[in-house]
């Protein structure tokens, strides 16, 4: 505990924060493509929003993993394990673009890989909701401990 009172920064919990939403990323991004070459315009389709909100709910998973093992800073952690997650998914994407998309931009181009706009919105929405899970997770934990605790009260 440093001297404020608050908890330091716990990285391995951000770590494993960050690997539990990418353990949820990873598999979306499967399907996406898949079905990408099964379906004709993929944009176009219905797929798009359910796997999107799977995406977010990665960055919540994220959180929340974070948040129940640090829940004195639950937002802290929370932030920095939605953020990772999309910082450790950028390196696969890159490697997925190398091996599968022929003639088609990293960043740049009508249809870049990734898109800087994209990867800014990715990160600012992976902080909020990874912010949003860290509480819930925080809030889980706690009362487990406290049922916990009146479970083993002398009574």
């Amino acid at each position: 505990m440093d001297p404020t009172g608050v908890d330091a920064t716990n990285w391995r919990v951000i770590v494993w924060g960050a690997l539990a939403g990418l353990s949820v990323i990873v598999p979306v991004t499967v399907v996406r493509a898949v079905l990408d070459r099964q379906v004709t315009d993929m944009n176009q389709s219905g797929w798009v929003y359910p796997l999107f909100v799977l995406i977010l709910a990665a960055y919540v998973v994220a959180g929340w993993v974070a948040g129940s093992g640090a829940p004195r800073a639950p937002l802290t952690h929370g932030a920095l394990a939605g953020l990772g997650a999309v910082v450790l998914w950028v390196p696969i994407r890159i490697v997925i673009w190398a091996v599968r998309e022929q003639g088609r931009g990293l960043v740049s181009g009508d249809r870049a890989a990734l898109p800087p706009g994209q990867v800014f919105g990715a990160l600012v929405i992976s902080v909020g909701l990874g912010m949003l899970g860290g509480v819930l997770g925080a809030r889980a934990r706690r009362r487990a401990d406290d049922v916990t605790a009146s479970r083993s009260a002398p009574g």
